[in-house]
């Protein structure tokens, strides 16, 4: 045998092995290697679609964190991906935060239970990029997803996003505010809630942003969005409760400011109740910002994690988002390609001009900020 005969024999026994588990059959030179799941960055190196399917059916179970059932529909997407592919989707710590979810990758390591996959707001995406934390993975759809919403290297890429808005029960309060100066009003003693603590949570982090834009900052400059926050603690405005269906309803938190597609369910949830919730885009601090997917670098079941990001970026799945509001990520080339849900997508508030996000560099910088200066600030 020659010693090509003896390269390509081995190279047979190698294919072999992985059809074995499932991965796929032997490949010619030239064409995409196959590698195990847990190395994989993209379904070709799983060798397919049908190979990855395979693969993670074998693994039985995707270990998620931090994804309540009514944020941007995660309970219709994740019925329909356990009935799809008789996978188990178990969901820890539903209504936590992007930093614990970063926290758990930490904490349970090497572990059955760490987290396969995370949803992350885009800066703490991004630190935990930097923290080496993140599987490179590029879903079928990659390339149609805009630059500014991926990391170039795969490690994290924006799914569904939403604007930051204001919430109110004109039930309860004469006159709703529309503004971030509005907030200031002595009349909004005790009632403007944020969703959560913005040096833990990507929705309180979004809100000092707007808060920001609306009171000379920038992108560059966050501090004025701390200012804002101490000034309406200051003046007893600012509610520390987290904003909620069951909060609203019994009048503990009458103005929110939230992501708007969290914001426009309560007003579904919320009917009947006698609550009469309006939610305003705030015009003096349009914000703008989406959620990240990523992939664990230790997931203990890496086939199902990256089927489930595939899952996620179908046109089925992100119509699906716009059920509860959110904008799926790919929203502009469905539209193109029709496969954009109209109906739903006409449901959506207008907003005036182009978005516009923070650079990688900045969201660093205002995180940082944010950390350093918010407690002291604003206070526990």
């Amino acid at each position: 045998m020659t010693a090509h005969h003896r390269v390509r024999a081995g190279a047979v026994l190698c294919c072999l092995g992985l059809a074995a588990f499932g991965l796929a059959a032997c490949q010619e030179e030239g064409t995409t290697r196959v590698v195990e799941p847990s190395r994989a960055e993209s379904a070709a190196e799983v060798g397919g679609t049908a190979a990855l399917v395979k693969a993670a059916k074998k693994e039985g179970r995707l270990n998620t964190i931090a994804l309540p059932r009514q944020w941007a529909n995660y309970g219709a997407l994740i019925d329909g991906f356990e009935k799809k592919y008789g996978i188990k989707v178990v969901v820890d710590n539903p209504n936590g935060h992007s930093q614990q979810e970063i926290d758990a990758v930490k904490r349970y390591r090497g572990r059955q239970r760490a987290p396969d996959v995370l949803d992350l707001g885009d800066s703490f995406a991004q630190s935990a990029a930097r923290q080496k934390l993140l599987a490179p993975y590029r879903v079928a759809q990659f390339d149609q997803i805009p630059p500014e919403q991926k990391d170039a290297g795969a490690r994290w890429y924006n799914n569904y996003g939403g604007y930051v808005s204001i919430g109110c029960d004109a039930s309860r309060v004469r006159t709703c505010p529309a503004s971030f100066a509005d907030l200031l009003q002595p009349a909004y003693k005790g009632l403007v809630s944020i969703d959560g603590d913005p040096t833990m949570a990507g929705a309180a982090f979004a809100a000092v942003y707007a808060a920001a834009l609306a009171n000379g900052g920038s992108f560059d400059n966050i501090q004025p969005g701390i200012d804002f926050f101490a000034r309406l603690a200051k003046a007893g405005n600012y509610n520390r409760a987290t904003p909620s269906p069951a909060t609203i309803a019994k009048g503990t938190t009458p103005i929110s400011i939230e992501w708007d597609y969290l914001s426009l369910q309560h007003m579904d949830q919320l009917r009947g109740t006698g609550v009469d919730w309006k939610v305003s885009i705030p015009f003096d601090g349009s914000f703008s910002q989406y959620y990240a997917q990523a992939i664990t670098k230790d997931a203990p079941h890496p086939a199902a994690a990256r089927l489930w990001e595939e899952y996620l970026f179908r046109p089925e799945s992100q119509n699906l988002r716009l059920v509860d509001y959110a904008r799926p990520v790919l929203m502009a080339a469905m539209a193109k390609d029709g496969t954009l849900d109209k109906a739903l997508a006409a449901r959506l508030p207008t907003v005036e001009g182009t978005p516009q996000f923070p650079t990688a560099a900045q969201l660093n910088k205002a995180l940082h900020t944010v950390g350093e200066n918010w407690a002291k600030a604003v206070g526990g």
